[in-house]
Parts: C-alpha cells; sequence; structure tokens
C-alpha cells in the first residue's frame, strides 16, 4: 500500500501573499530569479494572468491557500518540497521546466489538487516525491497539456485521486516508475489518459493502482510499458482500445485484478508472459507484427496463446487469423493450421445443431481443410474393408466375357471414386443383399468424403 502522506513542518518565518506577489512582479528586479526558502505564506498567492519574466523558485514553503496561475506566462517555475492546497495553472504558457518535486499538494472540488488543464510547458514538467492528496477528487487535472518535454513521476510519486491526462501531448514521454495512484473505489478510474500522445509511456517497475487504467485511443511513438506494474483495480483493469503503439509491454508483476482490453489496438511489438494472463481478455481487432514467444518450442509457444485467446468473452475470429497470420510469418505453418483448426471448433460451438453435425463431418473427415491427410486414412480404411469382404465373395459380371478381370481392392476404390473410375465399377454387381449394401455404402461415403474434402479446402483457401 501507499506510504502516508508527510506533513511539512510550519516555518517560524512568514510572508504575505501580496508582498510575494509584488516581488515577483517587480519590473525594477531584472533577470535575477524570484527565491523564497523556509517561509510561510498567508493569504492567496494569485497570478493569474500575470507576465513573468522571472525565474520563480520556492524551496520548503508553506501555502495557507492555492496557488494560482491561470492564463498566466511565466519563465521556469519551481515549488519543491513545499506544501500547499491548490496548485492552478490551466491555459498558462510556462517557458522553462515546472518543477513540483517533493511538495505535497491538496485539494478539493472538480479542479483538484493541480489543475493543468490546456497548460503550455517549454520545458519538462517533475513530479518526482511529491504527493498529490484528493481523496474524493482529482489529485492531477491536465486535459489537453502540451509538453515540451517530459512528465516525470517518479521516485516515490503518491497521488491519492485521479490523474487526468485526456490529449494530452508529451513530446518527452511520461515517465512514471514506481508511481502509486490511489482512488476510494476499486472500479473507479485512478488513470485517464484517452487520446493521450506521447513519445513514450512508461507506467511499470512499481507502478500500482487500486483503481482502472484508461487509454483509449492513445498513440505512443515508442513503447508503452506495464512491465513489473500491479493493477489491483476491479472491472476492466486496463483499456487500451484503439490504441496505437510501437512496442507494448504487458510483463505485470501478476496478473491484473480485472480485465484486459485491446480490441482494435495495434502494436509493433508485443512483449507478455503467461503468468501474466488472467482474463477476460478483448483481443478482436488487435494487430500486431511481431509477438514474443512464450515458450522455447513452438509447439508449447501455441498452446500458450491458444489459452491466452481462450480468454476472451465470447468467440471472435480475428485474434485467431492475426495469430495465424503472426505464425505463417515466422515460418511455422503447422503452429498457424493448428491455431484456425481451434478457430473452426470455437465457431461450430455457436452455431445450431445441423451446424455443429456438419461442422464435426468436416473435422472427422478432413479437418475442416486445414489436415486433408485423414481423408486419404479414411479412403485407405474403408479400401481395405471393402477388399476384404468383396475377396471372399464372388461377384456377378454385368456382361460376361467382357470387362477387366475382377480386382476386390480396385473394386472398393472406384465405388468410392466418384468422379472418373478404375473399369472395375460399371462390370461387376451383387446378388448377395449384404454385399451389395457394403458397395451402396462405399459409394455414398465417397460422395460424402469429396464433398468434405471440396468444402474444406474451399474454406481453407477463403478464410485461412
Amino acid at each position: 500500500m501507499p506510504p502516508p502522506v508527510p506533513s511539512t513542518p510550519v516555518p517560524e518565518r512568514s510572508v504575505d501573499a501580496a508582498v510575494v506577489r509584488r516581488d515577483i512582479l517587480d519590473a525594477d528586479a531584472g533577470p535575477d530569479p524570484y527565491v523564497l526558502r523556509d517561509a510561510r505564506v498567508r493569504g492567496a498567492l494569485a497570478l493569474d494572468g500575470a507576465e513573468i519574466k522571472r525565474l520563480v523558485r520556492f524551496e520548503r514553503c508553506r501555502f495557507d491557500e492555492p496557488m494560482t496561475l491561470e492564463a498566466a506566462s511565466t519563465l521556469a517555475f519551481s515549488v519543491t518540497d513545499c506544501e500547499l492546497p491548490g496548485f492552478l495553472a490551466p491555459t498558462a504558457q510556462i517557458g522553462g521546466r515546472l518543477d513540483l518535486r517533493g511538495s505535497t499538494i491538496t485539494g478539493d472540488g472538480p479542479r483538484g489538487a493541480v489543475y493543468l488543464v490546456h497548460a503550455h510547458i517549454a520545458g519538462g514538467m517533475r513530479l518526482d516525491r511529491a504527493h498529490l492528496v484528493a481523496p474524493e477528487g482529482i489529485a492531477l487535472n491536465a486535459g489537453g497539456l502540451v509538453m515540451q518535454g517530459g512528465v516525470f513521476c517518479e521516485e516515490g510519486f503518491v497521488a491519492h485521486g485521479q490523474v487526468l491526462l485526456p490529449g494530452a501531448e508529451l513530446t518527452g514521454g511520461l515517465w512514471m516508475g514506481g508511481a502509486r495512484i490511489v482512488v476510494p473505489e476499486p472500479d473507479q478510474v485512478a488513470f485517464n489518459g484517452d487520446g493521450l500522445r506521447a513519445s513514450t509511456a512508461r507506467l511499470h517497475e512499481g507502478f500500482w493502482t487500486n483503481g482502472r487504467v484508461r487509454l483509449r485511443g492513445v498513440r505512443v511513438d515508442d513503447l508503452l510499458s506495464f512491465g513489473r506494474a500491479e493493477l489491483v483495480g476491479a472491472g476492466s483493469s486496463l483499456m487500451c482500445v484503439g490504441a496505437q503503439v510501437e512496442a507494448l509491454d504487458l510483463r505485470f508483476t501478476r496478473p491484473p485484478a480485472g480485465g484486459v482490453n485491446l480490441r482494435n489496438a495495434h502494436a509493433g511489438r508485443i512483449q507478455d508472459h503467461p503468468t501474466t494472463w488472467k482474463g477476460p481478455l478483448g483481443l478482436d481487432g488487435l494487430t500486431y507484427d511481431w509477438l514474443a514467444s512464450t515458450a522455447a518450442a513452438q509447439r508449447e509457444d501455441s498452446t500458450n496463446r491458444l489459452a491466452w485467446l481462450r480468454l476472451q468473452p465470447g468467440y471472435a475470429p480475428q485474434p485467431y487469423e492475426q495469430l495465424a497470420a503472426h505464425y505463417r510469418r515466422l515460418g511455422h505453418e503447422g503452429e498457424a493450421r493448428r491455431v484456425l483448426l481451434v478457430r473452426e471448433r470455437r465457431r461450430r460451438a455457436t452455431l445450431g445443431l445441423a451446424g455443429r453435425a456438419w461442422g464435426w463431418l468436416l473435422e472427422a473427415t478432413v479437418g475442416y481443410g486445414y489436415r486433408p491427410w485423414i481423408a486419404g486414412i479414411w479412403l485407405a480404411a474403408l479400401t481395405l474393408l471393402g477388399a476384404a469382404v468383396f475377396a471372399a465373395h464372388t461377384p456377378v459380371p454385368n456382361k460376361k466375357g467382357e470387362g477387366p478381370p475382377f480386382n476386390a481392392a480396385a473394386y472398393a476404390l472406384d465405388l468410392m471414386v466418384p468422379i472418373g473410375g478404375l473399369g472395375q465399377r460399371g462390370g461387376w454387381h451383387w446378388d448377395e443383399a449384404g454385399v451389395q449394401g457394403l458397395a451402396y455404402g462405399l459409394i455414398a461415403v465417397g460422395w460424402i468424403l469429396t464433398t468434405t474434402v471440396v468444402a474444406g479446402v474451399t474454406r481453407t483457401l477463403s478464410r485461412g
């Protein structure tokens, strides 16, 4: 569980917020940075709409009221190891880095503890070691944030409340190694990055949340990583519907408590491990160029992958076809056929009685076209059976003195081949009802085998 939120001691020295504002905006101060250390700031420090032409740095300060920079324009701005009841800078233009490292920032209401909606920051944003506290609301609200640098929430970052970054543009990436996000309800969204665009997004290496992570429609140029992350929220623990990423690392510390939804997402590369699967998994529409092997042996790997696909709710053909295409690109044609055969079995379970019966026949005779050699086994076995029966009885020639000599094996095979012939079927018949019935049965089996072979091959060519 996340550590308790630290409390900053109340400094002995106090400064009025109006004085601080006056000193920051003092035109005669020149380019020298404004620095305030170890002080208590009384009243509301309101810099809304201000044009700040110098660096501002607060260190180990305590603020009585929220700090506001709505629509302000400033150079680099630093509030480190401080305690304040809200940092509100919507639509602000920050020409350098925004540094909130080690600060404890609380907040209530719809804006939350840190409010940066549609802000533009030319440098990076540092939230390492910061504690954002809004237990019933939003810890960080930065929808539409535009960053030229990265967003760093590492080294013990804790958010008691939601972290919202929908539509943000993070050129320098999102770094949340070891970050922890705590929300009141386990089915609540803890991290919302819908529509996020980033060079990389790394919610990994000890990242923990008891809520849901939502990343619908994200675009990540490099790696989206959950390696060694822990998602213990209920419901859909991770939603990446429609995500477009170059690489996706799903090697969680343990399986997410809820489902993982990757529908209609695309990843150039995916890394995962069977021990991180629990389900349900939304895989319909997921495409990838490369999928990490889950075992050294091909057969074991395809067994693991079929178990992966079985965690989907319901039947969808596309994930099987995508996996088969992956094996074919690797040259593993046998594993591709195995995957497609399992696809047909799953499909059969969704059909009515007649459809299931026809499916059973297709599998028993030709393996849905992916195992056509089964038809050869049936043909050979029935030929041997027919030859043994016909050899033990005497046939009657249709025209005495004409036609080839009788050959029991050739006659049995000729009955089961409906097209062409070996010259035996038209030359002989039987006056024994049992033997004649066998001959009719072999003719019928021949037609069934031919029909299923054609149907299986056609299915393979059109869908495999």
